[in-house]
């Protein structure tokens, strides 16, 4: 069974170069002519003769029947035998025994032909190729030299960056222009299509893969034509808060107040809330104190208001607020702001001071503050018992009733200069200036 299947392929795979018979359409004659014969077959070796490639190839007819014997290079030009007999007058029958040849040497050859062809003409066009050669490179040469002249791209650049985007845009399209010239000169203009076709197919491809590459670097062109903020300035990005070192064209790296490098992609920083606390010099500070609800809370937030605004370091205008809050277990909320200018006080130690201030007026005034200590007793152990003078001023300790001051309590003011801020603008420029990484922040450039 299997030496059958064999046989079986072998026949199917012989098949096609098996004897072929083609019967012509048309009337037959009712007598065969001899001499009708010698004409067809002088006919048909004429035009094979003309056409090549079948000098293996015998052609005999009898009777009309047009018979073919021999080897050709290929099995197309085997079978186009039959279609070629065809077409020839008085032909009754075509019998094709052609098959094609086993000599790899006469398969070759074609194959050669074609190569010898094609570098005769590469030889001929090669005068036209170096003319092409030489206008691309002329092109290009004066694109490149003037993409790397300084001006006009900086005077018309808001910064460095954007001017070498214009740079590079200039020499891609003096590439451009260099490849349609050179093509045309070439006379291979029909190449263009299909380059372009190529180069869309690419770039569509290429633009699927670096589409978070290609996002943050559109959104560090955005960023440094919109100025945002400027070095030092302290800003806030998705809960990343501290002072501005340089924005690159990839991330920009901030300086935490703890001293920590942040390099937070220009993507995420063009699409966040970004909060810039140095855009104004005037800045509040905001505190809360809670104090005990049987006091009159109109008499307390008028003295921390008085207290607040009689600091130095405060601002006339706007000027200092306080107002209620929330009730708690405690007692009730009292919320205290005051107006700094931050160039000359630090924003923390102002606070501190001005709770620190409003504090001791209230201790003064006889506002009680609650202490929400609390004391744990665990089973098995005995209660503390309060030393004797303890238990003696809480036996004789009166209540607290709130007194109304006159003027704000004279307390030392202790210095809220800007140390720490200074010590970081420093660490900020020294990192700028060790660094030769490009900063795409101006700080002539007009900012949003």
């Amino acid at each position: 069974m299997p030496l059958i299947r064999l046989l079986l392929c072998l026949c199917l795979l012989a098949a096609p170069l098996a004897a072929q018979e083609v019967a012509p359409t048309g009337p037959i004659a009712a007598e065969a002519d001899g001499a009708s014969d010698a004409a067809i077959a002088a006919r048909i070796r004429d035009i094979i003769g003309a056409l090549g490639n079948y000098a293996d190839v015998s052609v005999d007819v009898s009777g009309g029947i047009v018979t073919f014997r021999g080897t050709t290079d290929s099995l197309a030009e085997a079978e186009m035998l039959s279609d070629l007999a065809a077409r020839v007058e008085g032909v009754v029958a075509i019998r094709n025994e052609a098959a094609e040849t086993a000599d790899l040497g006469r398969k070759l050859d074609p194959a050669f032909e074609r190569f010898q062809a094609r570098m005769w003409q590469v030889y001929t066009a090669l005068p036209l190729i170096l003319i092409a050669v030489l206008v691309f490179a002329v092109i290009v040469g004066l694109g490149t030299l003037l993409s790397r002249r300084r001006q006009p791209w900086e005077r018309l650049a808001p910064n460095a960056f954007i001017a070498d985007l214009y740079r590079q845009a200039v020499l891609v399209v003096f590439i451009i222009v260099a490849i349609v010239l050179a093509l045309d000169v070439a006379d291979a203009s029909a190449l263009l299509g299909t380059i372009l076709g190529a180069a869309g197919i690419v770039g569509l491809a290429v633009g699927f893969a670096v589409r978070d590459t290609v996002e943050n670097y559109i959104a560090s062109v955005m960023l440094s034509i919109r100025q945002p903020f400027r070095p030092n300035d302290i800003i806030e990005i998705g809960g990343d808060e501290g002072k501005v070192i340089r924005l690159t064209s990839r991330a920009t790296i901030i300086l935490s107040f703890d001293g920590n490098h942040i390099r937070i992609p220009n993507a995420t920083v063009f699409k966040s809330r970004i909060v810039n606390y140095t855009q104004n010099a005037e800045r509040r500070f905001v505190f809360t104190l809670t104090v005990d609800p049987s006091v009159d809370l109109m008499d307390v937030t008028d003295l921390a208001v008085q207290t607040v605004q009689a600091l130095p370091f405060v601002l006339p205008t706007p000027g200092a607020q306080a107002w209620l809050g929330e009730v708690t277990p405690s007692g009730i909320q009292v919320t205290t702001a005051g107006w700094i200018d931050q160039r000359e006080t630090s924003i923390l130690k102002a606070r501190g001071e001005a709770m620190r201030q409003v504090m001791l007026a209230f201790t003064e005034g006889g506002i009680a503050m609650p202490n929400d200590t609390y004391t744990l007793q665990i089973a098995g152990t005995p209660p503390s018992v309060p030393e004797p003078e303890e238990q003696e001023e809480k036996e004789g300790a009166a209540p607290a009733t709130p007194a109304r001051p006159s003027a704000p309590v004279e307390e030392p003011v202790a210095p809220v200069t800007p140390d720490q801020e200074g010590e970081l603008d420093r660490i900020v420029d020294a990192e700028r200036g060790r660094r030769q990484e490009q900063d795409l922040l101006n700080p002539h450039a007009r900012q949003e």
